[in-house]
């Protein structure tokens, strides 16, 4: 999956949307990152699994009708408002034609479930004399239209296009944090190779789901009890998520020059390596990843979407050092959580505000997967 050819046409990214613990918006992230930022963290909701929880939307400025607000989960909610966030950082929002033209790649993970639902139908199936009727009865009668048991992943990327005229092709990337990593990788790619002038890239992730605790939990990934930066979490490795969406308007350089638009970062690289579970093969797949971009130059960031998990948290650490020696490195997920799909793209939109911002020149964005997928990105002033 590596993809480190030069690149045939400057991909730039034009719009940026996020929204995470911390808040909305680009100035938001722009100040925690110049800050290194106080992390919001809730360890009483989902005792004893800490999380970052989402702050609160006002809704109705990316989502104006409440029928739409109602058929989503919180995901997609999170997701089709950040998407617009990003058009309107873009300047897209009221462009009904580059709608048309803009092509949008999903990172998105299962769907969620209707706890409630579920809790009710497994209380009545208790108690029926005739269970498989009941629950034929109950699930054609209890769901929502737009569920199948938990919500169709694909989903976001429709309601991205139904809320904001987004009537170009859409595709959604499932795989955990694979997913984000080869929606930056294509959308970059697309652009670069001139298949697409215009992408919409992006996901989002609800931390706030007990189902997804539960089977964190059941793999051993989750962290317990107490918020330590992923860097610092030795003595009780694992996962803190966060609730967070971030998408990104690339653009090839021409188009947005064309049209006078604002550029925050030039997206230089883009590459994926998948390695095999043994130790020391994190290290070694980062580190010819981010090779391939040259020398990494004294006034640079390194963002990492590292998940804290054990082994290959150290191994990702390692290959920075090696990488960039000088670059000052932050954790995404020190201020806002581990957002799985969402990790990379939340990642590489905080490297393109931290370059907009002028706090470095240049950025590297670096996530191994707690399944061992990786991914690195090369962002530029532009």
């Amino acid at each position: 999956m590596s993809d480190m050819t030069m690149n045939r046409r400057d991909v730039v990214i034009t719009g940026i949307g996020i929204a995470s613990s911390l808040g909305e918006g680009i100035e938001a992230h722009a100040a925690a990152l110049a800050a290194g930022g106080t992390p919001v963290v809730d360890t009483e909701s989902f005792e004893p699994y800490p999380v970052h929880p989402l702050l609160a939307l006002e809704l109705d400025r990316q989502i104006p009708k409440k029928s739409d607000q109602r058929q989503m989960e919180p995901w997609q909610r999170l997701g089709v408002y950040a998407a617009g966030l990003a058009l309107d950082s873009a300047g897209l929002k009221d462009d009904a034609e580059a709608k048309s033209a803009l092509q949008v790649i999903v990172a998105a993970g299962g769907g969620e479930r209707d706890h409630a639902v579920d809790s009710a139908i497994l209380s009545g199936l208790r108690g029926a004399n005739e269970p498989g009727a009941y629950l034929n009865e109950h699930l054609m009668g209890d769901l929502r239209p737009t569920l199948f048991l938990a919500q169709l992943s694909n989903l976001l990327a429709g309601n991205i296009a139904i809320v904001h005229g987004v009537t170009g092709p859409s595709r959604t990337f499932m795989g955990e944090e694979q997913a984000g990593v080869d929606a930056i990788r294509t959308a970059h790619a697309r652009i670069a190779s001139g298949q697409s002038d215009l992408m919409l890239v992006g996901g989002a992730y609800n931390a706030e789901r007990r189902d997804m605790l539960l089977l964190f939990e059941l793999g051993g990934y989750l962290r317990r009890d107490s918020f330590a930066p992923v860097f610092e979490r030795e003595d009780a490795p694992g996962l803190i998520t966060g609730s967070a969406g971030a998408f990104l308007v690339l653009e090839s350089a021409e188009r947005a020059a064309a049209r006078g638009a604002k550029a925050y970062a030039k997206l230089s690289h883009a590459g994926a390596a998948r390695s095999r579970r043994a130790p020391g093969t994190v290290e070694s797949a980062l580190t010819k990843l981010v090779g391939a971009f040259g020398a990494i130059g004294p006034d640079s960031l390194a963002i990492s979407a590292a998940t804290g998990c054990a082994g290959i948290t150290a191994e990702e650490a390692a290959a920075l050092k090696a990488a960039a020696p000088s670059a000052k490195r932050i954790a995404a997920g020190d201020l806002v959580g581990h957002g799985v799909e969402a990790a990379f793209p939340v990642s590489v939109a905080l490297a393109a505000i931290a370059l907009s911002a002028g706090q470095a020149k240049e950025a590297i964005v670096t996530g191994a997967g707690h399944w061992r997928g990786e991914g690195a990105a090369h962002l530029v002033q532009a």
